[in-house]
């Protein structure tokens, strides 16, 4: 019941109103003053869990008051978050509002904007871990909010997937630790956090949004050993709420999925937390039975209005249909939270530190970044290389900070890498620029449509445009056509195919144009002479909308790749940014980066043989041009201080000890998931995780493929050397012990990887190796240290089907460490 009316619409009609976008939310206010909750008295059936205090709240609370509790309705004093549950002022009990997202407070004012996930996981660091969500977590609480909807944690299983970015790893163990720590670091600020999506919602194609989603077929083994253990390790964690999946799991969908929510989470594992649904993931009454606590936004859970609002849990309460111990149930656990945080107590809130959240982010995007190649020490810059510098590309004059959709965050500022870089090659250094290819592309002109009036004006407020006409192409070629606006919505189709939809939370870039306007592009390949246009747009009520029909013909982007060239052909180094925009809603169609970067960069590095490629991606990439370039630094989307990160790598003022979460395959075709689309995206809404437990480098070891980048991997600005391994057994597991010296001449972090291999005696599926522990210490030149890693007994053992339980795997066990998976150089046998 988020949006009051919406109830009135046909299901299929309501994907754009019910998304927890602010931005874009239909309002309705004036039916929502006119409607007034029916009370009731009904008892509970039994006494609800939790404390005396707990109790005696639920037992006070009429019937209305509980199903406003368990459903999401619309904020009266609107701070722009994702979902708002009403309290009960005449009991005490205060409003809830719940917030996105996984890379910080995404609400209508500015926030701290973090690094991606993926990048605090490629840090390989448990405390920044930690640190990362003590700074989402204080800027949530300071900035009204009670209920954090993130971390999210689940596998990187298909490189396409369009939330990789918003996930830690394609290892369960990196991504538990991951988990566990921020989750501790949100909490300790007072804000509950819900870690998402219960359970393997690992794409986005088809996931299910107001819609039948695809059926996830998942074997035990593999469920339990890949992609539950970070969930796991969360609620051992303490997260006060678990947010289920859209999509269906093993035939029932995740949020009524009850061996899934009660069998699995509550009986197995003990949590004690609250279970909500991901927007619009409900899909009826009876979910309240089988582990679904709260519906957001309501739909079937809420509140009893006039009769066209029917709400069928309500009916089927009082009908005695569903018992009200369920209810008390589900009402008690969302209490029961709020009291353990003091929000029963309205605790105070703190204020805001944009400081201390722009210094965490700063640290999160050094540590996760990764450098992927140094070829002849081509980084750092110095002497000459760092003051002649020609810098490319159109993410570093408009930086590219965040990805898209429930991620997307408003920082308070974030400077451009092109003036990070020029104030630090300092005075009479040379930094030239060239943006090699335009997002913005130009208005089309007239002289290219018929009637020959080009879209750029200005529509008034509560009134709309229609141009319908020609558009003529001058050659055949791929082109990137923006409908370019200030708000409110609109459309833009070419021979009756409707290209850009611009109403909703998906689709619009991240980068705004030159002028500050949202830009909502399409490539398409289109021939030569006369096609169809179709451009409409409608402007909000109170406001004019600005609105601007552009292109990039493939004129412009051979002239903007030769004005690159030229640009680096006259300086001593060439830095190239390259990017893509992940966002929630839409996975990659290739892996490649988007529309002529390759180019860009294969033309910029023949030129200039000191060609350094920093990447600004949410996921793998493939990197066809990767040889002909001097260096390639991976920075993710790394937050509002991704700039100065970047600058400071780039000439060493900071030493990269990022460790890749996820293997960057060497061709699209070379995946655990190419070439079989029962493994992504599906047939017939069916997908089957065939592979198993060989996910990620699990998959390139067993089937002996080698990647592009392996899992764990990262080079630095000085060497490590590694010796005298020992392991023994301990009551817990394993201990290894290892000497690591920094063999280099700078001092760097060393990230010591300890690997698994497979008990002879098991007939299960094994991986022929699997990460362990991982260690990261930071040493000077020369220095030595003897480190300690732990092996939990979970990660010598594995799940056994037929026991349903975890089965330690005895005999010998060969213990690798190293840099990375493929890395190894140290190895030991271990008898257990």
């Amino acid at each position: 019941m988020r949006l009051l009316g919406r109830e009135l619409m046909p299901v299929h009609l309501r994907k754009a109103v019910t998304m927890r976008f602010p931005d874009r939310l239909l309002r309705v206010g004036a039916l929502a003053a006119a409607i007034v909750l029916t009370a009731s008295g009904t008892a509970a059936a039994e006494s609800p869990p939790g404390s005396d205090r707990v109790r005696a709240l639920v037992g006070k609370m009429t019937l209305d008051e509980k199903l406003g509790f368990v459903s999401g309705t619309t904020d009266p004093r609107d701070m722009g978050e994702s979902g708002y549950v009403p309290g009960v002022p005449r009991l005490g009990i205060p409003e809830l509002r719940l917030t996105d997202g996984p890379a910080g407070v995404r609400v209508a004012a500015h926030a701290t904007a973090m690094p991606a996930p993926v990048a605090l996981a490629s840090s390989f660091d448990d405390r920044l871990a930690r640190r990362f969500g003590q700074a989402i977590g204080r800027d949530g609480r300071a900035l009204g909010q009670d209920v954090l909807l993130g971390p999210m944690v689940n596998t990187i299983r298909v490189p396409q997937a369009g939330r990789n970015f918003e996930t830690f790893s394609e290892d369960p163990l990196l991504s538990s630790r991951m988990v566990a720590a921020e989750v501790r670091g949100i909490q300790s600020q007072g804000l509950i956090a819900t870690v998402k999506h219960f359970a393997a919602n690992n794409q986005e194609t088809d996931r299910g949004l107001f819609s039948t989603g695809v059926n996830v077929r998942v074997g035990e083994q593999a469920l339990q050993e890949i992609e539950l253990p970070g969930f796991h390790a969360a609620v051992d964690a303490g997260a006060g709420a678990i947010m289920c999946s859209y999509n269906r799991l093993n035939g029932a969908y995740a949020c009524q999925n009850e061996r899934l929510l009660n069998s699995i989470l509550r009986e197995r594992w003990g949590f004690r937390g609250w279970v909500m649904s991901d927007w619009g993931a409900n899909h009826g009454a009876g979910a309240i039975t089988k582990g679904l606590d709260q519906e957001m936004p309501g739909d079937a859970f809420g509140p009893d209005f006039p009769a066209y609002f029917k709400k069928p849990l309500r009916e089927a309460l009082v009908s005695g249909r569903i018992p009200m111990a369920a209810l008390d149930h589900s009402v008690a656990g969302i209490l029961g939270q709020m009291r353990r945080f003091g929000l029963l107590d309205r605790r105070p809130r703190p204020s805001r530190d944009a400081a201390g959240g722009a210094a965490a982010a700063q640290r999160v995007a050094e540590s996760g970044a990764v450098l992927l190649r140094d070829r002849h020490g081509a980084l750092p810059l110095t002497g000459r290389a760092g003051r002649d510098i020609a810098v490319i590309g159109p993410t570093a004059r408009i930086p590219l900070i965040t990805g898209g959709g429930s991620s997307h965050v408003v920082p308070d500022a974030a400077a451009a890498p092109l003036d990070t870089i020029r104030a630090r090659a300092g005075a009479g250094a040379k930094v030239a620029y060239s943006a090699g290819t335009d997002l913005d592309g130009v208005t089309v002109p007239a002289s290219a449509l018929n009637p020959a009036k080009p879209v750029d004006t200005t529509v008034p407020a509560g009134k709309t445009l229609a141009y319908t006409g020609t558009l003529t192409v001058p050659e055949t070629g791929d082109y990137r056509l923006g409908l370019q606006i200030s708000g409110g919505t609109g459309s833009l189709a070419l021979d009756g195919t409707e290209l850009v939809t611009a109403d909703g939370p998906f689709g619009a870039s991240v980068i705004p144009t030159r002028d500050g306007l949202v830009n909502w592009p399409a490539t398409a390949r289109l021939t030569a002479g006369k096609h169809r246009l179709t451009v409409k747009a409608a402007a909000p009520e109170g406001t004019a909308q600005r609105i601007r029909l552009a292109w990039s013909t493939p004129q412009l982007v051979r002239d903007g790749i030769a004005a690159a060239v030229r640009t680096a052909e006259h300086a001593r180094t060439a830095v190239v940014f390259a990017y893509d925009e992940g966002t929630e809603g839409a996975d990659r169609s290739s892996l490649a980066l988007p529309g002529p970067q390759n180019a860009l960069i294969s033309a910029v590095a023949a030129a200039n043989p000191r060609t350094v490629v920093v990447l600004n991606t949410g996921s793998s990439v493939t990197m066809p041009w990767l040889n002909r370039t001097a260096a390639v630094l991976n920075m993710y989307y790394p937050g509002e201080r991704g700039a100065e990160a970047t600058t400071r790598l780039l000439f060493g003022d900071a030493n990269p000890s990022g460790k890749l979460s996820q293997t960057f395959p060497a061709t699209e075709k070379q995946t655990p998931v190419a070439g079989d689309p029962h493994r992504f995206p599906g047939v017939n809404l069916q997908e089957d995780y065939s592979e198993g437990i060989y996910v990620g480098y699990r998959w390139y070891d067993k089937e002996k493929v080698k990647p592009l980048f392996p899992f764990g991997y990262g080079l630095s600005y000085t060497t490590f050397s590694y010796r005298d391994l020992k392991v023994r057994r301990t009551g817990r597991g394993l201990e290894a012990t290892v000497t690591v010296t920094n063999t280099g001449r700078r001092a760097g972090e060393a990230v010591t990887q300890l690997y698994v291999g497979p008990a002879a005696k098991v007939s299960a599926p094994q991986a022929v190796r699997s990460l362990g522990g991982y260690e990261k210490i930071g040493l000077r030149p020369g220095e030595s240290r003897r480190i300690r890693i732990d092996v939990d007994a979970q990660q010598l053992s594995h799940w056994d089907t037929a026991r349903h339980a975890w089965t330690l795997g005895t005999g010998d066990r060969t213990i690798w460490v190293g840099s990375s998976s493929t890395d190894l150089p140290l190895h030991t046998k271990v008898h257990i």
